[in-house]
């Protein structure tokens, strides 16, 4: 008799062993679909899913439907799968299923009732290896306004994957049209405002580049404005630095604007959110200026990755571009970047921005220092004064020799510096800058090679010092002329990008001006420009004779004076050029540091 109960209890443990087994390899599983989690006994595999799940659409409308993949995305390890559970869930509250699916192929997948709600999961059907499960998600008429799709992925009964998180899809909405442009009026009083050029109004300025934004009292309010081919873009960030950034784009997208949520991980396309997070969107198009208006709320749901909460300080970025079938490109200038942080629910503030980074504007300033000033008058007192000054010296040497020396030392430390910052800036190589960077790298080296040069020099009498004068004059013109273009080529790079055609024509002057000042100074050292032609030999003076007061003129030669009269007439070009060169400088220094 005991032997007969313990074989009855022993059936009756196999039968309900093998009932859950048929069960569970039948996908008839909605004992799981709260937790998701498989009954196997066994804890879920710590391994990267070697599965994906994506949607061929990310924003959808009542009643739409959206096909939904689940394939193998990993060629290690086993390449199927075999038991799977798929449900659409409300993103702010992912314990509520939404929604309903529909079958592809009834022989792989098959509908389950979750929450009460028929067809709301699809599972398998069988055990069978599978590489690739797609089913229709039908969005209901009262959709939440994000949903998200997760997924349990089994390989084996000791192998799988829980509540893996699949795309989030979002629900359109309709964006209205604006009535009438964006004004500055209020900014810096009722709301906060950046703008470029500074102080300008979209209103009556198209070429107002404009971002606008005032706290309500759950959300806050943006207004972006700007002319542009393809879109308009701000973006929140909480260094100087683009990436991890949110960001916020007006696409133009032909007769219409889409406005979206992004996130640029680093210096990258932005990564659109399907996340639905704005509110009460509105666009307007008109003579080629983009302007969009949304609400966002001030604090989001933990599950809105990537998008940062409004009751901070962040730097504001600034940025237009063009864009193609929705897509868009790179920006076209610089970002506009704040010049401090600002905190987005505070005090409205009248703010101001740059495009070129502070470590840009340097390298500008010192190139320009050392290339248009420093070394051109360094070259002036090599070439023209010499012979001045004979019986002076400073630390031992001639003035000439030292004021030379002095400025070219200070030049080629300037070009160092400055040669260092766009590295720091860029934290490597700059890939779209042109020739400007492989020029600078040949100036670079030209200044270090020239008092390399010079500390290895002959003697002035010794036989062979016409080659050092030649090498040491054809590597420092070479120098000049090659940081000269270099320059020309830098004012137009996006980093720093000077107003054209004016800045040009400045920089320009300003090489005239040096070659003027030396193309007279040569020509007067050669002798055609005679200054002290009527000066020469000659002293005129009178003497008063008490018998018949006449006057008697005597010619003396006096070689001193013509000498002081010829050092004269340099130092007053000397002087003329380098308050000229200085006028010029501090007009291109001036404009850098308003960009």
């Amino acid at each position: 008799m005991e032997v007969l109960i313990k074989m009855w209890i022993v059936l009756l443990l196999l039968s309900v062993c093998s009932e859950t087994v048929i069960c569970y390899s039948n996908g008839k599983v909605e004992v799981a679909c709260g937790d998701m989690t498989p009954q196997h006994g066994h804890d879920p595999s710590t391994k990267h899913p070697p599965f994906k799940i994506i949607a061929d659409k990310s924003q959808f409308s009542p009643g739409e439907e959206i096909k939904v993949t689940l394939s193998m995305a990993s060629l290690e390890g086993k390449h199927y799968f075999k038991g799977f559970l798929i449900e659409a869930r409300n993103a702010g509250n992912l314990t509520e299923n939404v929604g309903s699916f529909k079958l592809i192929n009834p022989n792989t997948s098959q509908l389950l009732t979750c929450d009460s709600k028929e067809g709301s999961a699809v599972s398998h059907t069988d055990e069978s290896h599978k590489t690739e499960v797609q089913v229709i998600w039908v969005a209901p008429s009262d959709s939440p306004s994000s949903v998200q799709f997760l997924v349990t992925v089994a390989q084996g009964y000791k192998e799988y994957w829980v509540k893996s998180p699949g795309p989030v899809v979002s629900q359109t909405t309709t964006s209205s049209i604006l009535s009438h442009s964006f004004t500055s009026e209020g900014c810096g009083s009722r709301k906060s405002c950046l703008r470029d050029p500074e102080g300008c109004d979209p209103q009556n300025d198209t070429a107002c580049h404009f971002l606008s934004f005032r706290a309500l009292t759950n959300s806050v309010m943006f207004e972006l404005s700007g002319p542009a081919e393809g879109y308009v873009s701000f973006a929140l960030s909480q260094d100087k630095w683009m990436g991890k950034d949110d960001v916020y784009l007006c696409i133009r997208d032909t007769d219409r604007v889409e406005i979206k949520a992004a996130y640029v991980s680093g210096r990258t396309h932005p990564e659109h959110s399907s996340q639905n997070i704005l509110k009460d969107t509105a666009w307007r198009l008109s003579d080629g200026v983009v302007q969009c208006s949304f609400h966002r709320d001030i604090i989001l749901p933990p599950e809105n990755l990537n998008r940062f909460n409004l009751d901070q300080m962040y730097y504001l970025f600034m940025a237009h571009g063009r864009a193609e079938d929705g897509q868009t490109h790179r920006h076209d200038r610089q970002p506009l970047i704040s010049t401090y942080q600002t905190a987005i629910t505070g005090s409205p503030e009248d703010l101001t921005g740059s495009r070129s980074p502070l470590l840009m504007k340097y390298h500008g300033a010192f190139m320009l220092i050392a290339w248009t000033s420093t070394v051109s008058a360094g070259v002036i007192m090599a070439r023209y004064f010499k012979p001045d000054w004979p019986e002076r010296n400073i630390f031992g040497q001639k003035v000439w020799f030292q004021l030379h020396r002095m400025l070219m030392a200070l030049t080629v430390l300037l070009t160092l510096v400055g040669f260092v910052l766009p590295f720091m800036y860029r934290g490597g190589w700059s890939k779209r800058a042109g020739i400007h960077p492989y020029l600078g790298c040949a100036v670079m080296v030209l200044a270090v090679v020239q008092p390399v040069m010079a500390l290895f020099r002959p003697a002035p009498d010794a036989s062979r010092r016409y080659i050092f004068n030649w090498m040491h004059f054809g590597t420092g013109t070479a120098a000049q002329v090659v940081a000269v273009v270099t320059i020309f080529l830098g004012i137009h790079q996006q980093a720093l990008l000077l107003p054209a055609p004016w800045s040009t024509g400045v920089l320009a002057a300003t090489v005239v001006w040096f070659v003027l000042a030396d193309l007279v100074l040569e020509v007067h050292r050669r002798g055609f420009l005679p200054i002290g032609k009527y000066f020469k030999n000659v002293k005129i003076y009178t003497e008063h004779i008490n018998s018949d007061d006449t006057e008697e003129i005597v010619f003396v030669s006096d070689e001193n004076e013509t000498s002081g009269v010829e050092s004269c007439f340099k130092n007053i070009v000397l002087a003329i050029y380098l308050c000229g060169n200085l006028g010029f400088l501090t007009v291109l220094l001036w404009t850098i540091s308003a960009v």
